[in-house]
């Protein structure tokens, strides 16, 4: 907005000078870029992500599989759990465990149990892919959604941040130039212009 009043102001008035009236149209250029070129890559952005998530969602609920461990001993203090995608912290002990891999195949290895003070033979679940291997739980389609909405956004913003320092960098050379011109004409007045007799 301020980009067409500058314009405005500047159209028919004879003290403007050529850099004003670029200063003027440089920041135009950049709110139009802004308004449009932003949203736009934001959202390709964000549903180029969603697309890919929503496919890593529906492949990790081929390959990921909840199966039942039974405790064989506790490893130690229970520990916080890490995991980004719980939506409130749940305590964990660590525990030696036996399970049965989806292919069938018997499995044991330390692991991270949902009990608070495991004993010898409690059973709990855990997520594991087809090998055994135990893994986190799959992305859920909710989530995936809110990373790339969250993708988009940040896209866009970045973006508007580009163009915005794109116009700064335009206008701090057209200040420049503008300094440089003053400087020379500076020296062409001569270093006595304001003593008296001047050209006399």
């Amino acid at each position: 907005m301020l980009a067409l009043t500058g314009l405005w102001r500047w159209r028919h008035n004879p003290l403007c000078r050529a850099t004003d009236l670029a200063e003027a149209w440089v920041a135009l250029v950049a709110l139009a870029l802004i308004a449009v070129a932003a949203p736009v890559t934001g959202a390709l952005a964000g549903a180029a992500a969603q697309d890919s998530l929503q496919r890593s969602v529906r492949e990790q609920r081929h390959t990921r599989h909840l199966v039942t461990a039974t405790v064989v001993r506790d490893l130690g203090k229970p520990m916080t759990d890490t995991d980004p995608d719980t939506t409130a912290r749940e305590t964990r002990s660590r525990v030696l465990a036996d399970w049965t891999a989806p292919d069938g195949t018997r499995r044991r290895g330390p692991v991270l149990a949902d009990l608070e003070s495991p004993h010898t033979g409690d059973h709990f679940r855990v997520w594991a892919d087809p090998h055994g291997r135990i893994t986190a739980r799959p992305l859920d389609a909710p989530t995936a959604t809110t990373h790339a909405v969250l993708a988009g956004i940040g896209t866009a913003l970045a973006t508007a941040a580009l163009i915005e320092s794109g116009r700064r960098l335009a206008v701090w050379r057209m200040v420049r130039r503008r300094y440089a011109g003053w400087d020379r004409a500076w020296e062409r007045a001569g270093p006595d212009w304001g003593k008296a007799g001047t050209g006399s």
